[in-house]
């Protein structure tokens, strides 16, 4: 018998979706790019919808079924919950995903679970831990490359911090990412949080943040789903097979 799989859950969507001669069935969405890469790695994966009684204790109950977690990509963070006015380029609030995925947050940190936050994930993961968001990259930064076309993502270049996990992982030399983001983490709101950066963009953007006392808690603002390298996955599946030994 080989290694026992970890289980993982990852975060998703519920959509009005059209399929075949079916128009607006309310659906459980996400992108079979996390799941592929997550089976590929070694692990059972579970997706997490959102519900209408999300809460800590809620989320304390799921994630006392898993041994690893993955919040996902997605629409912006709505602005009042890290106590700021919309931007004029906000998308429309997504409550039912806000409230769910920071109870997963909370806990997940509370149980020193192991965590991969990806693009949203990772600004959920700042603003449960009381940190706040750019609302609009371009007028901080001058540029698009972060998000240059609706609905395709691009590819920018990324160098972790050296001693980091993320460098343990990927190595502390710059490399090509996909990207599709115009939010991202402001860097000085980590101070006073868990939180450390572990990647950067050449333009000063936040591209990564971790918690370095806990064994797998690492975010990035990039989408590693979206690409061919499976070394985020794989270690985040690591870390959860050892999470489920430990009980």
């Amino acid at each position: 018998m080989g290694e026992q799989q970890p289980v993982i859950g990852v975060s998703c969507y519920v959509e009005d979706v059209d399929r075949g001669p079916w128009a607006s069935q309310r659906s459980g969405v996400l992108p079979h790019r996390y799941i592929h890469h997550l089976e590929r790695a070694g692990a059972l994966a579970v997706i997490l919808p959102p519900r209408p009684d999300a809460d800590d204790d809620l989320a304390t109950t799921v994630l006392g079924r898993l041994d690893g977690l993955v919040i996902a990509g997605g629409a912006d963070v709505e602005a009042q919950r890290y106590g700021a006015t919309p931007h004029v380029t906000s998308q429309d609030p997504r409550p039912d995903r806000d409230e769910w995925e920071l109870a997963l947050a909370r806990v997940s940190q509370h149980r020193q679970m192991p965590v991969l936050g990806i693009c949203r994930g990772m600004q959920v993961m700042a603003v449960a831990a009381g940190g706040s968001l750019e609302q609009h990259l371009p007028a901080v930064v001058g540029h698009e490359a972060h998000c240059p076309r609706p609905g395709s993502y691009s590819s920018h270049s990324v160098t972790p911090v050296d001693g980091s996990h993320l460098a343990a992982i990927l190595g502390s030399e710059a490399l090509d990412v996909p990207t599709y983001h115009h939010q991202a983490v402001r860097p000085q709101s980590l101070e006073g949080t868990a939180y450390e950066p572990s990647a950067w963009h050449a333009d000063g953007t936040l591209e990564g943040m971790e918690d370095p006392a806990s064994p797998f808690r690492v975010a990035v603002q990039w989408h590693p789903e979206a690409g061919d390298d499976p070394r985020l996955f794989e270690a985040l599946v690591a870390s959860a097979r050892q999470f489920a030994v430990r009980g």
